[in-house]
């Protein structure tokens, strides 16, 4: 990662207060959402390859509010390397509402057993891994440092979240076949658009899919597609994974659209996309709330 002094500031979200035209279901969950800062009482890490503007739980709530979404998942950012201080602050203020999902040490000395009890504890469900950032990648996948950290994290029920381009990996339903956890890709796949459904990558995480082995996040079109609202080239991407497995599908803003180079996309446009992607209320329900809470142990809303 490059210094502080180089990592560049990104464009904050859009201010404006505009609900969706789409009214999301009762229980509905965002499940992927970062909370940065203030920087002043929860500081970035020195080496990083962005410096956010100040994405405050505050700001976040007032977000869903505006959305019309009741809960929500908290991905830590890499900007903070393995310090969860912001998330778990942000969770421990309302634990029926959040969840999370942190990042930690590969070294068991510095993230013991113990560190793993209290993170479910404080309602931690799962942990990431940056493949897309890791400096060397030469020596290939790191799989045998991915399956030591699942079986670490099986005992706890949690799911390992990859942010890997599933492109540069035409062997990955092969690679993960006998994983010990549920994985769950960020960005359908984090495929670029212009690879196309027919990648083998894609391929293969549409095979995890089919087998119950992995969960897709409907998240961040605009990161993987050339052009901007309403990102017709992901479209295919988004049939795909409902045709392979729409069990296997969460939803998620990707608030607050960190390093995002092109138009900013408004949240309630994005909910709005949704919307017109998936216009099967009962499907769309399933995305928004079923299939959250069996992921993030959610408490199932009451009939």
């Amino acid at each position: 990662m490059n210094p502080s002094n180089l990592a560049p500031l990104c464009q904050a979200p859009s201010s404006e207060v505009r609900s969706p035209l789409i009214q999301f279901p009762a229980g509905a969950v965002d499940c992927h959402a970062h909370v940065c800062g203030p920087a002043t009482q929860f500081p970035y890490a020195q080496e990083r390859i962005y410096t956010p503007p100040d994405a405050t739980l505050e700001s976040y709530q007032a977000l869903l509010k505006m959305l019309g979404v009741d809960r929500a998942v908290l991905v830590q950012p890499s900007v903070y390397g393995t310090d969860n201080s912001a998330m778990l602050a942000a969770l421990k203020s309302n634990p029926q509402q959040l969840r999370g999902v942190a990042v930690i040490s590969n070294d068991p000395h510095k993230a013991t057993d113990q560190d793993l009890a209290n993170l479910h504890a404080a309602g931690v469900r799962g942990l990431r891994c940056n493949i897309v950032d890791i400096a060397d990648k030469s020596a290939g996948l790191p799989i045998e440092q991915l399956k030591n950290l699942a079986k670490r994290i099986q005992p706890f029920g949690w799911h390992l979240e990859l942010l890997m381009h599933v492109n540069e990996y035409p062997d990955l339903a092969k690679t993960f076949e006998d994983f010990p956890v549920d994985l769950v890709f960020g960005h359908f796949g984090y495929t670029h658009a212009k690879y196309g459904v027919a990648d083998k990558g894609f391929q293969g995480l549409l095979d995890l899919m089919k087998h119950q082995r992995a969960w897709v996040k409907m998240t961040g079109p605009y990161r993987i597609c050339d052009g901007d609202l309403p990102y017709v080239d992901m479209r295919p991407f988004n049939d795909a994974v409902i045709k392979a497995n729409p069990n296997r599908l969460i939803w998620g803003s990707d608030w607050p659209h960190v390093m995002v180079k092109k138009q900013m996309p408004h949240d309630a446009d994005l909910c709005d996309l949704l919307g017109s992607w998936v216009q099967d209320t009962s499907l769309r329900n399933s995305i928004l709330v079923d299939n959250p809470c069996i992921l993030y142990d959610f408490l199932a809303l009451k009939s």
